[in-house]
This record gives C-alpha cells, sequence and structure tokens, in this order.
C-alpha cells in the first residue's frame, strides 16, 4: 500500500489528501510550462535576431521542433513507463536545463572563438558578421534536440504521475488542479519576452534562455530532493506496439480525414507562434508587446471553456466542433483588418495590435468550441473496443500543423511583411521601398481566412458525409 498517498506525509502530502510526489510534479510542471512559452513564444524571433535566418528557414527550424515535440511523447511514455517516472523527470529537466542554458551560451562561445562577431546594442537589432558561411550556423541544433528529448518525456510523464498518484475519488480534481498549473506557466512564461526584448534588445532573447534554463535547474534541484513515490511503474507498450497503432491511425480513412481537416483549425491557432510575434513587431514597432497579446488566448480560454461546453453539452460533438471552425476564418480576418482601418490609436493601442488581440479573443472562442468536444468525437469514430489506443494519436493534428503553420507562416512572412533589418532594407522603416513591401502585409492573414473557411466547409462536409454512411449500415 501507497503508504506516502494515504496518509499524506512529506511537506506537500497533507494538502486536500493529495501525495507529495502529486504536488512537486505538478509544480515542476507550472515551471516546465513557463521555461517553454517563455522560449517558443520567442524562438522564431531568436532564430532570425540572433541567428540571422530567415523567416522561412526559422519557420522550417521551428515547426520541425514543435512537430517533434508532439510526435515523440508516444514513444518517450513507452520508456519512461519501463525506466520509472523519477528517473525519467530527472532526465527531462537535467536535458531541459543543458538545452535552453546552451541556446543562451552559444553566442558568447562562437564570438570568443573567433568563428563569428556578435555586437549587441540597446534597444537594437544584434549585430554579427561571418555566420553565415561560418561551420557554426548549425550548432545550436544539438542544445534544440535535447529540449525536444527533454520536453518529449515531460509532456508524457507528468500526466502519467497525475494519473497514478491520484484515486477514481479525486482524479478529476487532480487533473483540474495540473491543467491550471499548466496555464499559469504558460501564462507566466509569456510575460517575460516582452520587458527582456524591450529593454535589451535582441541580447534580451539570448537572456530569455537563460531564465528558462535557471526555471528548469530549479525543478530539476526539486525533482532530485522531494520527489518521492512508491507507486510502481507500469510495464507500458512497446515501441513495436506504438508503431503498430500509428499504422493503424493514420491507414484508418476516416479518422485520418478527421485529423486533416482539424489541422486547418491548429494551423491558423499555430500562427500565435509562427508569425505573430514578427508581425507585430514590424507593423506596430518594437514597442509591441506580442508576449502579453498571445496570452489573451489562455485567459479567454480559461474563463470561458466551462460555459461553452454547458451551452453545447446537449448538442452533439461535432455540432460544437463546426461552429468553432467557423468562428475561426473570421478571427484571422480580424487580424487582417489591422493594417485597414488608419493609424488612429484604439483603447490606447496602435490598430494592428488592437486587431490581433480582437482577433486572438475570437481565436481563443473558437478553441473552446472545439477543443472539449474533440476527444468525445474522435473516440466515436475510433473501431470499438480501440478508442484508448486511438486516442493515443488524438493529436496527431498539432504534429501536422506544426509543419506546415510555420512553414508557411515564415514562407508568408518574407513575402508579404519582410525584415526590415534584412540587407535589403537596413532597418529603414521609413524608406519608401519598405513602406511599399509591407504596404499588403495584411494578406498574410487571408491565407489562413481560406484556410479555416476551407476547413469549416469541409468538417461539415465530413458530417453529412459520415452520418450518412452511418445509417446505410444500421439498414
Amino acid at each position: 500500500m501507497n503508504t506516502i498517498n494515504k496518509k499524506g506525509k512529506g511537506i506537500f502530502g497533507s494538502l486536500k489528501g493529495f501525495s507529495q510526489a502529486f504536488w512537486v510534479a505538478n509544480s515542476v510542471e507550472l515551471f516546465e510550462r513557463m521555461a517553454y512559452y517563455a522560449f517558443f513564444i520567442s524562438l522564431t524571433l531568436y532564430l532570425s535576431n540572433v541567428w540571422g535566418f530567415g523567416d522561412f528557414q526559422a519557420g522550417i527550424i521551428a515547426g520541425t521542433f514543435s512537430a517533434l515535440l508532439y510526435l515523440l511523447p508516444m514513444f518517450s511514455g513507452a520508456l519512461a513507463d519501463k525506466i520509472g517516472f523519477r528517473i525519467s523527470i530527472i532526465f527531462a529537466f537535467s536535458l531541459l536545463t543543458v538545452g535552453y542554458i546552451g541556446l543562451a551560451l552559444l553566442p558568447t562561445f562562437l564570438e570568443s572563438s573567433g568563428l563569428v562577431t556578435y555586437g549587441f546594442g540597446d534597444n537594437t537589432r544584434t549585430i554579427f558578421s561571418g555566420l553565415e558561411n561560418s561551420v557554426a550556423r548549425w550548432s545550436f541544433i544539438p542544445a534544440l534536440l535535447s529540449i525536444v528529448l527533454g520536453g518529449s518525456f515531460i509532456k508524457s510523464v507528468i500526466s502519467g504521475t497525475v494519473a497514478k498518484e491520484t484515486s477514481s475519488e479525486n482524479r478529476a480534481k487532480g487533473f483540474s488542479i495540473f491543467y491550471m498549473m499548466v496555464n499559469i506557466g504558460a501564462f507566466t512564461g509569456k510575460t517575460v519576452v516582452d520587458p527582456l526584448r524591450k529593454s535589451l534588445g535582441d541580447s534580451g532573447l539570448i537572456y530569455v534562455q537563460y531564465f528558462s534554463g535557471i526555471v528548469c535547474l530549479i525543478a530539476l534541484i526539486t525533482v532530485f530532493f522531494l520527489y518521492k513515490t512508491n507507486k510502481e511503474q507500469g510495464k507500458g507498450k512497446s515501441f513495436g506496439e506504438i508503431w503498430n497503432g500509428l499504422v493503424k491511425v493514420v491507414t484508418n480513412g476516416r479518422l485520418l480525414v478527421l485529423i486533416l481537416i482539424v489541422t486547418g483549425f491548429w494551423i491558423v491557432q499555430q500562427q500565435l507562434y509562427a508569425s505573430m510575434p514578427k508581425y507585430v513587431i514590424r507593423m506596430v514597432g518594437e514597442d509591441a508587446s506580442p508576449g502579453w497579446y498571445a496570452n489573451v488566448n489562455p485567459l479567454i480560454v480559461v474563463f470561458c471553456v466551462n460555459f461553452v461546453t454547458s451551452l453545447m453539452k446537449k448538442r452533439r460533438a461535432i455540432t460544437s466542433m463546426t461552429i468553432g471552425m467557423f468562428i475561426i476564418p473570421f478571427s484571422a480576418l480580424i487580424m487582417a483588418g489591422g493594417n485597414l482601418i488608419g493609424n488612429d490609436y484604439i483603447l490606447g493601442l496602435h490598430p494592428v495590435a488592437f486587431m490581433m488581440i480582437l482577433g486572438i479573443i475570437f481565436q481563443a472562442l473558437a478553441e473552446c468550441f472545439i477543443s472539449p468536444r474533440y476527444f468525445e468525437y474522435f473516440s466515436l469514430q475510433s473501431p470499438k473496443g480501440e478508442e484508448g489506443l486511438y486516442l493515443g494519436f488524438s493529436q496527431l493534428h498539432s504534429f501536422f500543423s506544426s509543419i506546415f503553420g510555420f512553414i508557411l507562416g515564415g514562407a508568408l512572412l518574407e513575402k508579404f511583411c519582410p525584415d526590415p533589418n534584412s540587407v535589403r532594407f537596413m532597418g529603414d522603416t521609413s524608406s519608401s521601398e519598405y513602406i511599399a513591401a509591407t504596404a499588403n502585409a495584411h494578406y498574410l492573414w487571408y491565407f489562413f481566412v481560406g484556410i479555416g473557411l476551407v476547413s469549416a466547409c469541409a468538417l461539415f462536409t465530413y458530417d453529412r458525409i459520415t452520418k450518412r454512411k452511418d445509417k446505410q449500415k444500421l439498414v
């Protein structure tokens, strides 16, 4: 019997009947989300402003990073079941600490080694020379892979700990606390980026990596000294079983079509990280606060998701999802409007910033209609008796949307909202050439209006077709 869980021993064990392992896991989940979202909201800026990658190249790198982070947990979770959660969490935070600190130290190391020359100025872009033709151009990849691998363990192990350290009586409450910690961490992490960037210029993007690394180091120390559990690790699935399950899902035509349709929604959502930060900074100026704008999304979701779910509880899951899918193109259209309504400030905000925030509000409302009901509907489309297996791959849409969303976002930025600090413009945002180049910057969002609208119509059609086929089977 688990005495830690039964008697509530330990520093945290007496709090509301949960074990010490439960509270430690949730606390370090908050730290990890704080580190991750500070890093992720600034990733494309870091790749472009510090490492000199173009928008399209940065989109490929960031999209691949995000895609792997959604795919690998299926396999790292199986390994964690075999080696134990404590070892897995320590391993994960060790990798995360090394990865983030590595990204912070690399520019200084490259400069001291003489491979490249960096210069940092207050509120100015990083000045570098020699990087594009240097073998050091891709030296950040091992650090980035370290973050991917560490993050993949965290995604599976923390939620697994919550499941193992709760009972049927308090599991719902346990996962509610877990979800709260995720959102607090995400909100806090994104608020750190803008002050650092505004006060330190592009060197602030490097200090974001220090922040994330230090936060993960604190989590590592916390786990090492405080994470104790008597729960035995489960047997888990083998890599072969996981691979066979993945093959089953992607060869199931009905489920694959559903995943691809919902991918359209998430491609638009991914622009909070893929294109929005660069877009608003280039259109509004360095005083823009993309981290704060992105935080509007989780705020709206937290406050509205229960209301929307209750409102739609008597409706079919596909009905709720379809409503959300038709909201998402409207949200992208609102985002485009900031470049069309003149230059007069609205409620103290630049029109581009104001319309971006308004668009994000509608984007979050769409998520409230879609996300809670997607898993329900996905399970209904899965073969009877295999719902659990198939649900394990239900978030493949995030894998696809990460790749396509970031690559498309990068390409559209280069086309309609180019970097003013590129060789072409040399930082002169007042030049007639740059003004002409960004005159149609809002066209970027029209592409996502189209993707959202096609996805919404596709889901409506999908529902009609699957309903008809299901009726035919009953005849």
